[in-house]
């Protein structure tokens, strides 16, 4: 696939994506944030039933369980081979990360906890690139952009998003920085 193609989808994407709001770019972020914690309560489920030998606690997961896929569907609507399950895998382990770090920071490891916060983000970023398709499956590598896919994409975003706050045009580099940079300034809980 051509990979000035693949960054036109990308940005047609997140235009077909916009919510009443047109820039309310971070409904699919907060929902990723619950899908997370749904995980996370599915696991403590399991863990409370086996700590506790009360069944009541197992009897619950199906609920939850059944809870996080219909919320994973709006984000995830159509994938191919494992994806589904990679993506629940990607936001699971992005959150216990933030979780361990959040400890090792209360325990003043800070310099640790710093690490696993950005590796957590870093696991959060390729949860997003995986599914909007920023990531060529076929190969396992980043899709590269030119100079002009990084304006046009850049320019589309800012097209979004108010005066004060802008994407930053820089030069194509790294996938990941790229999409953390993306992750970072247009999927930002704080626009409104």
């Amino acid at each position: 696939m051509d990979k000035a193609k693949s960054v036109k989808e990308f940005v047609e994407r997140i235009d077909s994506s916009k919510k009443l709001n047109p820039k309310d770019l971070s409904s699919d972020q907060d929902l990723t944030i619950a899908i997370m914690n749904l995980i996370s309560i599915e696991e403590h489920l399991v863990f409370s039933g086996a700590k506790t030998g009360k069944t009541s606690f197992y009897d619950l997961i199906e609920d939850i369980r059944e809870k996080r896929k219909d919320l994973m569907q709006k984000i995830i609507p159509s994938y191919e081979g494992e994806v589904w399950c990679i993506s629940k895998h990607l936001l699971a382990s992005s959150m216990r990360l933030m979780e361990v770090g959040t400890k090792q920071q209360s325990l003043g490891h800070k310099e640790q906890a710093y690490d696993l916060f950005n590796q957590a983000y870093e696991l959060y970023c390729l949860f997003w690139g995986l599914n909007m398709n920023m990531l060529d499956t076929a190969d396992a590598k980043w899709v590269k952009a030119s100079v002009a896919d990084v304006k046009k994409l850049t320019a589309k975003v800012n097209e979004n998003l108010s005066a004060d706050i802008k994407v930053e045009e820089h030069k194509p580099q790294g996938a990941l920085a790229r999409m953390k940079a993306f992750v970072r300034k247009a999927v930002d809980c704080c626009i409104e």
